[in-house]
């Protein structure tokens, strides 16, 4: 099992060119990191819906990262 959560409202983007390219954005549920995937090529074209599609992707998965990661600093023992 991925220790990445990735985000569901990807699903449907896919490269403009039609070769199947896809992008993933996931967040790592233990450590807070953000992984942008562009699967089966180095690149992807995305039409301008698609585009604000993954920046929004990525401003959730930033969102979601953060949190974790408050929430590792909060369990942490202090420092006297």
């Amino acid at each position: 099992m991925s220790a990445f959560a990735s985000d569901p409202g990807l699903d449907e983007v896919r490269d403009a060119a039609g070769h199947g390219t896809e992008v993933d954005v996931a967040v790592h549920l233990h450590d807070g990191t953000v992984r942008l995937s562009i699967l089966w090529t180095q690149e992807i074209l995305l039409s301008a819906d698609d585009a604000d599609q993954v920046a929004q992707a990525l401003q959730r998965a930033a969102e979601q990262a953060r949190s974790i990661t408050a929430a590792r600093r909060s369990d942490r023992p202090t420092e006297a």
